[in-house]
């Protein structure tokens, strides 16, 4: 493999070293296999062409495919107390259902046919009244967000063989979900001091809850999620972010990595090239889920920014549903991105259902062989045997 990272000569090593030394540069004696879960109609699908029943959400189907484990780190960064009560039907149609969640908001959910994101009808904060409804359970001192012994959970994970995290919040997908998509993009203009107030309560939470886990818990990656992009780039502008976020942002890397933790990543589909460079700006280093349709390309972004940028994800989901010939080309297209290191490929969302069984099998094993898996370690793997 040339200059690959992947070199069998530096003897077996534990999942977090693997994890660790990947994310570095170094070199390892297999790259991680991780995924990005499934649809449920793709698993409804493949338990008609052979995937066992028992098998039956993304836990227990990683697992089947030999997907390598991670911890995490528990945090409290939701209202508290928890909006209570049930979901509330306001009226059965004939392909959908109106619902009315505990927070407020009502959507329109499909009850038919593949299952979408709701149609959300009223969401729970349209004005500063809404707002300070949920600000009185946003105290970031609120007792009840500290129950977790962080002290012992850090001494039983300090010999973990696995790579551990922390989540680090939302700082814009979380707003969009309470105000909505064309409610927070007028408030940008006609109420951005609300906005900022929204995201600096959040951040406070977020820190402080990395804050007291950190003091005993050490972490190797961190994660949060946004999805506030599209195909056509993000809902907000680039300076907006940069402004709004990104020095709430940097507050939390620095403090992740005053720990040690420099493996930061957020979860946002769509094209999100317009916004790399705010992320690193503020330290967040790890693109990820990479959908590669929309232009969020690891082979395009290594040849950008080098390595200063860490990579998850990046395997085209569509391409699984060809051919195999097709489902090898994607492969081989990204390997030399996986052979340089500071990479983890994988699905660039949850696999689809126009995805068969057979091809996903197909798909592992070849991606396995090209992450350096041994014939042995890809044998114990339930789902591949005989394949």
């Amino acid at each position: 493999m040339g200059d690959s990272i992947i070199n069998l000569g530096v003897g077996e090593l534990t999942h977090r070293e693997r994890f660790r030394r990947v994310m570095h540069f170094q070199k390892v004696d297999r790259i991680p296999h991780w995924e990005f879960g499934y649809l449920r109609e793709t698993l409804d699908r493949w338990h008609g062409e052979g995937l066992p029943a028992q098998y039956d959400d993304d836990p227990s189907v990683e697992a089947y495919f030999g997907v390598d484990p991670a911890v995490q780190v528990p945090v409290v960064h939701g209202p508290v107390p928890a909006f209570e009560g049930g979901l509330q039907v306001l009226e059965e149609r004939a392909n959908s259902r109106i619902e009315r969640l505990p927070d407020g908001t009502v959507q329109e959910v499909q009850t038919k046919g593949v299952a979408t994101i709701p149609h959300y009808i009223k969401m729970p904060i349209e004005n500063r009244d809404d707002w300070l409804r949920f600000k009185e359970r946003l105290d970031p001192e609120d007792p009840r967000r500290f129950r977790t012994d962080y002290e012992e959970l850090g001494r039983r994970l300090l010999p973990c063989d696995r790579p551990v995290g922390i989540n680090i919040g939302s700082y814009f997908g979380k707003p969009r979900d309470w105000i909505g998509f064309e409610h927070i993009c007028l408030m940008l203009y006609d109420d951005r001091p609300l906005i900022e107030d929204i995201v600096e309560t959040l951040t406070r939470i977020y820190y402080r809850q990395i804050e007291e886990a950190l003091k005993y818990v050490e972490v190797d990656f961190a994660a949060g999620w946004e999805d506030i992009c599209f195909r056509s780039g993000p809902m907000i502008s680039p300076e907006a972010f940069r402004e709004i976020v990104g020095p709430r942002l940097k507050r939390v890397c620095d403090l992740l990595r005053q720990h040690g933790c420099t493996v930061i990543w957020t979860d946002c589909d769509g094209d999100v090239t317009r916004l790399v460079p705010v992320w690193l700006e503020a330290g967040l280093n790890c693109m990820f889920p990479l959908e590669v349709h929309p232009g969020s390309d690891p082979v395009k972004y290594r040849k950008v920014w080098g390595r200063q940028i860490l990579l998850r994800g990046g395997i085209a989901k569509y391409k699984l549903a060809g051919s195999k010939r097709g489902i090898l080309d994607e492969l081989k297209r990204v390997e030399p991105v996986v052979e340089e290191g500071g990479y983890i490929p994988h699905g660039d969302h949850r696999i689809p259902e126009d995805v068969s069984y057979e091809n996903y099998r197909y798909y592992v094993r070849e991606k396995l062989a090209m992450l350096g898996w041994r014939d042995d370690e890809v044998a114990q793997i339930e789902a591949l045997r005989q394949l």
